[in-house]
């Protein structure tokens, strides 16, 4: 970017975008899947140098903040606005920031579950099925062998 386009406040928000994502703590990955997209579509998301609204809101409300929030972030400025006023220099933690970022983890994991549980079901039924078997041959060799 030049000088020319620095000096004038030239907001580049994929930029911004990819810079919040970063300091979130969220891949790109995990927020296109959040999005309903491809992560190539976040990558091209990220080197635009415009984003319309629509889609800014999307993934704002995806990584927790506001649209304004990217479109005027400023590395210089966030830093300095974290220097000068970090409230967690009184030893208070971040436990009440909740991020909203879903990336189908937890469905996943439930889906697993799901599937792992109805495997076992029809394992317990197969060895249920064998073990009587077993138990009605040996019946059968018992009645066998004492000629009845």
């Amino acid at each position: 970017m030049s000088e020319a386009k620095k000096d004038r406040g030239y907001v580049h928000h994929g930029n911004n975008l990819k810079r919040t994502r970063e300091i979130i703590g969220v891949k790109q990955l995990a927020l296109a899947e959040d999005c309903g997209w491809s992560q190539q579509k976040m990558s091209q998301l990220e080197n635009s140098e415009e984003i319309d609204e629509e889609t800014l809101k999307i993934v704002a409300e995806k990584l927790g903040v506001t649209p304004e929030f990217i479109k005027n972030f400023n590395d210089e400025k966030t830093i300095y606005y974290i220097q000068n006023h970090n409230t967690f220099r009184d030893n208070s933690s971040t436990q009440h920031f909740k991020p909203q970022i879903n990336n189908g983890s937890v469905d996943q994991l439930f889906q697993l579950l799901e599937k792992y549980l109805q495997d076992d079901q029809k394992k317990t039924a197969q060895i249920e099925m064998l073990t009587k078997t077993v138990i009605d041959l040996a019946e059968e060799v018992k009645r066998m062998k004492t000629g009845k």
